[in-house]
């Protein structure tokens, strides 16, 4: 049997792994990190994960800081107004149009989309330079045993690695998490999502949409020009069986339906890609640490696709692990850090947990009468400016 030892092992080598890969690597900790799953890095690949993700403003630094910013910079597409529309009354067409407008509160944008498989292109790219870091496709951590000095880590070869510190950055099913015996808590809306890109006439202007009718927000948000047309990132929220009725249609019907549901905002929407269906949940694990390990991203939380939340969640969990692990390299892993990780990090996350969910029912109201008093709330909070600006903060998760 083979064993050998690391600084850290990571275990998930989704975005969010793959980040936290190439900070603790560009930071000089020996990193290995190992998923199941060979990455898909071109989009039109079977299995290509065709969602976007927006990287908010305060994410710019964790990866500045782990050596991919000047890789992505040139590929984001600007993400300047947050547009809130509310199509909610008896037909479906925009009754309220809202601007939340980064340049009320900075001069730079909210923040940057990307394709996730492009993501994933430009994150191994960047661990390949890394001398201290290993990128493991194709393996899985299967089992964990801890103690007070270390953290041993069963792989799916049968090789054994010893760590200072485990990440479970391994999805909302974390077989690291199970391993640790921590519980979650699991809210289910009968929702799923399909995920897809469209070309548009119309301009985004940097104008990221979402569009509030029922089941769910209908979102665009802004990508580089796809063969000179402008082109958006789609995430459409509906029922688990109107998701199932959407994705089987034909093109020319689901074309039909999306610009029916997308109030034509940006002209005739023209499908670009395929359509890909992911389930929404919302879960919160009991605790962000055991021994020797931190949680992370979706095995720490998950949240519905609403205010680009998800994956900046994420990069806020591993900006505090990065900087406790830089403030004491002699600490890495120890239990006084992993608690501080864990106090720093579990009240806020469920705080932001609790608001996607209470915007998501909002957002899946079906009466006339809950729509309308929706359609007011939304009126009410951005008449007020300093309550505008609030929200656009709270969002960014700044002050």
């Amino acid at each position: 049997m083979t064993r050998e030892s690391t600084d850290i092992l990571i275990s998930g080598g989704g975005p969010a792994g793959l980040t936290a890969a190439a900070a603790f690597g560009s930071a000089g900790f020996s990193v290995i990190c190992v998923d199941p799953a060979p990455p898909v890095t071109e989009a039109d690949a079977e299995g290509a994960d065709l969602r976007t993700t927006a990287f908010l403003h305060p994410s710019r630094a964790v990866l500045q800081a782990a050596g991919l910013w000047d890789r992505l910079e040139p590929q984001a597409a600007a993400l300047q107004v947050m547009r809130i529309v509310d199509a909610g009354g008896p037909t479906a067409e925009p009754r309220i149009v809202k601007d939340f407008d980064a340049a009320d509160i900075s001069d730079e944008p909210f923040g940057w989309n990307f394709p996730n498989w492009l993501l994933r292109r430009e994150m191994v790219a960047r661990l390949a330079d890394l001398p201290t870091v290993s990128f493991r496709p194709g393996l899985a951590a299967t089992g964990l045993f801890t103690r007070q000095t270390e953290a041993r880590v069963t792989l799916s070869d049968g090789s054994t690695v010893a760590a200072r510190m485990v990440i479970a950055a391994d999805g909302r099913a974390s077989t690291i998490r199970q391993a640790l015996g921590i519980g979650v808590r699991t809210l289910r809306y009968g929702q799923k999502a399909l995920a897809f890109a469209v070309t548009h006439p119309v301009p985004h202007q940097n104008v990221s949409t979402e569009i509030h009718r029922s089941g769910g927000p209908f979102t665009l948000v802004p990508l580089p020009d796809r063969d000179g047309q402008p082109a958006s990132a789609v995430v459409w929220m509906e029922t688990g069986p109107e998701v199932a009725r959407l994705a089987a249609l034909p093109v020319p019907e689901f074309e039909a339906a999306m610009n029916a549901r997308s109030c034509q905002i940006l002209g005739s929407l023209k499908l670009a890609t395929r359509r890909s269906v992911w389930p929404i949940i919302s879960q919160i694990a009991d605790r962000m640490s055991g021994e020797r390990t931190a949680l992370m991203a979706e095995a720490a939380h998950v949240v519905p696709p609403i205010g680009a939340q998800g994956l900046n969640m994420s990069l806020a969990d591993l900006a505090v692990l990065l900087d406790l692990a830089e403030a004491d390299r002699g600490a890495l892993g120890e239990a006084k850090m992993l608690d501080t990780y864990h106090r720093r990090r579990h009240l806020e996350v469920q705080a932001r947990v609790a608001g996607i969910d209470l915007l998501n029912r909002a957002s899946m109201m079906g009466g006339q009468t809950f729509r309308n008093l929706r359609a007011g709330a939304l009126d009410a909070m951005y008449s007020v400016a300093p309550v505008r600006r609030t929200l656009m903060r709270a969002g960014l998760g700044v002050r």
